[in-house]
């Protein structure tokens, strides 16, 4: 009886140091993989879990601008067995190789070679910190030791009308597992050999053999035109050499996925996107599953009590429908529909949110009305008062309007409103 091949050691490094630019004022005080999401979580959560549910416990996650809450989400609820060895801690940035911070996601993984070093990985899972999706990376690692490749490149089927906003995989027709050329938001792309209609556009994360990776980031560092991004230097490099594969999304199997949300994958680096994403929760059949016990998006939310709907002080009755209420919510008569509420939300008498999102301990005033808004910590409205109805009013207050949308940064004030004469 033959032997059973050697277990890879295998290393997963999240990119965290993300700004977010395009998120503010959501990112004014934090970094973007630190980002509230669907109430109780964060968008780091989602990377951390999908890594420790395919069994990689041995985790380090780059963190640079902002990163405060980050981090302290990251140490406080991230705890693993120290008995065995196991960890996830993030790793700020250090200057190891200089005075400078990251100059990109390559470049961040080059200052911290030291990880590699002390860990002696033969894979490296690497990484984004902000999509919402479930994935096995187990099975993608399988893949890339089975492929000989220095590299491998995880892809999702887009359609090809989208092409211009992504980074596109070209593939070989004769060979549809091997990367032919890497395009950064290509105009006039070729369609997969057996779907002509769609594109494999990269979703930011990769699996290397950890010497080939050592290898391209040192390289990389002393290129003085290179920009030191993962995607844009990185991949080409390995496409060049002929080392490098892709790993197709649809073939990934989550356990407990549902027809409707497998494959299910968004990159929230718009408000838009991040919106449409909290609505695709609250639907009846929602179309990415919280609910699966079998992959579970873990999380620590604070010692908060249970969600609580109760009338109002004036007797009015609760409405709640197509909503998320996180622990800690209370709803005293109001009207609650289409929204996610996160922890210690309150929703007075005869108050009114709808399509929106509101983040820990906002506070909604009696016969306050806030629609199609996305309200950071501790904002409260005060009685009366209207977010998200009139989009010139809603400028006037010094509030974000973007896309159909109201925006409120962590505990901005709103004035109450004015008496009518």
């Amino acid at each position: 009886m033959s032997a059973a091949p050697a277990r890879k050691k295998v290393l997963a490094i999240v990119l965290a140091g993300g700004e977010g630019k395009r998120l503010m004022p959501l990112t004014a005080d934090r970094a973007k993989p630190a980002v509230p999401f669907g109430g109780i979580y964060r968008l780091i959560d989602f990377a951390l879990s999908n890594v420790v549910n395919s069994g990689y416990l041995k985790v380090v996650v780059l963190t640079q601008y902002k990163s405060h809450s980050l981090d302290r989400h990251v140490t406080t609820t991230w705890r693993m067995s120290n008995l065995l060895g196991n960890y996830v801690t993030p790793v700020p940035a250090q200057q190891r190789m200089g005075k400078r911070w990251y100059l990109g996601s390559a470049d961040a993984i080059y200052q911290s070679l030291n990880l590699l070093t002390d860990e002696q990985p033969d894979i490296v899972v690497v990484v984004g910190a902000d999509h919402v999706y479930r994935m096995d990376f187990s099975q993608m690692v399988a893949d890339h030791v089975e492929s000989g490749a220095g590299c491998t490149v995880a892809a999702i089927r887009q359609p090809i009308g989208l092409a211009d906003q992504f980074g596109v995989i070209d593939v070989d027709p004769t060979s549809p597992d091997r990367i032919r050329a890497f395009l950064e938001k290509p105009t006039d792309p070729v369609g997969l050999p057996d779907s002509p209609h769609e594109v494999l556009a990269s979703m930011g994360n990769y699996v290397f053999t950890a010497d080939a990776l050592r290898d391209a980031v040192v390289r990389d560092a002393e290129l003085e035109q290179s920009k030191h991004d993962m995607g844009g230097d990185i991949v080409p490099w390995f496409v060049d050499k002929s080392e490098s594969a892709v790993y197709d999304y649809k073939d990934n199997e989550v356990p407990g996925s549902t027809d409707r949300d497998r494959g299910y994958w968004r990159d929230v680096g718009t408000m838009r996107s991040y919106y449409d994403a909290h609505m695709d929760l609250v639907s009846p059949l929602p179309v990415f599953n919280l609910y699966n016990q079998a992959w579970p998006i873990y999380t620590s939310y604070g010692p908060h009590p249970p969600a609580k709907l109760v009338e109002g002080a004036s007797g009015a009755r609760v409405s709640t429908y197509n909503s998320i209420l996180s622990p800690g919510v209370v709803v005293s008569g109001g009207t609650v529909n289409q929204s996610v509420l996160s922890p210690a939300v309150w929703v007075k008498d005869a108050a009114e949110v709808s399509d929106s999102v509101l983040m820990d301990g906002v506070h909604v005033g009696e016969g306050a009305i806030v629609r199609n808004a996305i309200i950071d910590k501790g904002v409260i409205v005060p009685p009366g008062a209207r977010i998200g109805v009139d989009a010139d009013e809603d400028r006037a207050r010094g509030f974000v309007v973007e896309d159909g949308l109201t925006v409120l940064a962590k505990q901005q004030q709103v004035a109450a409103p004015q008496p009518s004469d």
